[in-house]
């Protein structure tokens, strides 16, 4: 008899959110029978805390992704969320370096980066929201609307070549 396998993943915003919903959700949704989505920045620290200890007591399962934005490293971006949510397991952390939109850009392949008209970037481990932003072709009417369309053509193969920290996430859960 199978049991019922829930997975949590607990993102910063609605960047994060529309990246997991078209790129990873329908990927654990493979080995899950149930995926739901956190946006948590805007919570309070207790009400995350609590969220967390009720998934652990229905023995489900977890994902805390947060960019690394200013930390020094992995491990010390770690211990700083630890820091604030006392329930958290280490190993439940997953750090986006640098920033959700390095995840973006790197799954597009050189032949769409052409037809966007923007740079082919062979790592983007180093993209802030910033350069993202200033990479943004004038067709496009929003930034969501670029976001969209990366999204259309992203390929997790090409992403895992490019950026280290998404390679992490998608090999640890066999995305």
């Amino acid at each position: 008899m199978s049991t019922y396998k829930r997975l949590y993943i607990f993102v910063e915003g609605n960047d994060d959110e529309r990246f997991f919903n078209k790129v990873l959700v329908p990927k654990f949704k493979e080995k899950y029978d149930y995926v739901k989505l956190i946006k948590y920045a805007r919570w309070e620290k207790e009400s995350v805390n609590n969220y967390i200890k009720s998934i652990k007591a229905m023995g489900a399962d977890y994902i805390f992704v947060a960019d690394i934005n200013n930390s020094p490293c992995i491990t010390a971006k770690k211990e700083r969320i630890q820091s604030i949510y006392k329930k958290i397991d280490n190993d439940k952390i997953i750090v986006v370096i640098k920033e959700i939109e390095s995840w973006y850009l790197a799954g597009l392949e050189s032949k769409v980066t052409k037809q966007l008209r923007i740079k082919n970037f062979a790592n983007t481990g180093n993209i802030e929201k910033e350069k993202f932003n200033a990479l943004i072709p004038k067709k496009f009417t929003s930034r969501i609307d670029f976001m969209s369309e990366i999204l259309k053509d992203f390929s997790i193969d090409i992403a895992k070549q490019k950026n280290n920290s998404f390679k992490y996430l998608v090999e640890k859960y066999d995305c």
